[in-house]
């Protein structure tokens, strides 16, 4: 496989470790970033192959003094691979406005503005590719994560329309939607509850807490091999427009699959009657 420059997002614990030590072992050049520099080297360790750099993908200035100074170091961005997010639980009308702008912020606006930052120089190499780590929640939404699930099913809306504005320029574009894998996603320092309180919702809620607290660890995926198929991924031609990770993903997606041909066996008349008459 022939050496790349890597640009990875919250690469400060998680899925984003395993994606920068990934990309080293494979023998690339890696662009390891957070927001806390002083966390994501002590995170990912030392190598003269990684350059570890402060980012607040919620932050436009901060992504554009990111992306510079990984050109300055490597000269190209070769992979950028959005990953930074968060996971903010509890049913809707206990969710805040302030947390939902903030989920938002983090899952959707943040790789927005990590690959304004990036495309540029991409399109002036004419190749590229842009990952972007989505979740099974953007195919089917689940119970107690409807803001999550909005900010995954938006980020692939935008992907799948941005997948076609730079082909043309050489770049690729790829969704990847990982299972449950074990790593901090439903660990304390990952989960965020809700800040409004609401008695109808007081027995659910406090039920949901409670499973999601004992999820963490017990996850069935390996963030290692996920990471190791995502550089997989990077060295194919062309590569995948979409991957599924983790056999319980893969499952959710036929899941989707029945449905959608569910409620196109349902209404047919109805659903092609809807033309203009013409006279």
């Amino acid at each position: 496989m022939d050496e790349q420059v890597w640009f990875i997002t919250g690469a400060s614990r998680g899925m984003g470790v395993e994606f920068v030590l990934a990309a080293l072992r494979a023998g690339h050049r890696v662009v390891a970033t957070g927001r806390n520099a002083a966390a994501t080297a002590n995170a990912v360790g030392d190598h003269d192959r990684l350059l570890v750099v402060a980012l607040d993908v919620t932050d436009q200035g901060s992504a554009d003094a990111a992306v510079q100074s990984s050109i300055d170091r490597f000269g190209r961005i070769d992979v950028l691979v959005n990953n930074a997010g968060s996971s903010f639980k509890g049913y809707f009308e206990e969710m805040s406005p302030a947390q939902v702008e903030a989920q938002l912020a983090t899952n959707l606006l943040g790789p927005m503005n990590v690959t304004r930052a990036v495309l540029p120089q991409m399109r002036a190499w004419r190749t590229g590719h842009v990952i972007s780590i989505s979740s099974g929640a953007a195919l089917v939404g689940f119970e107690y994560s409807s803001v999550y699930a909005a900010s995954k099913a938006g980020l692939e809306g935008w992907m799948t329309a941005l997948r076609q504005e730079i082909a043309p320029f050489g770049i690729h574009a790829t969704i990847v939607n990982p299972g449950w894998f074990r790593t901090g996603l439903a660990g304390p320092e990952s989960l965020v509850w809700p800040e409004v309180v609401i008695d109808d919702y007081a027995e659910r809620s406090a039920a949901q807490q409670k499973w999601w607290q004992a999820q963490d660890g017990r996850q069935a995926g390996d963030p290692r091999k996920l990471a190791d198929a995502v550089v997989m991924l990077a060295a194919m031609d062309p590569p995948p427009d979409r991957f599924f990770a983790g056999r319980d993903v893969f499952e959710i997606a036929g899941r989707k699959i029945a449905e959608l041909q569910a409620a196109i066996d349902a209404l047919p008349e109805l659903s092609t009657s809807l033309t203009v008459d013409e006279p």
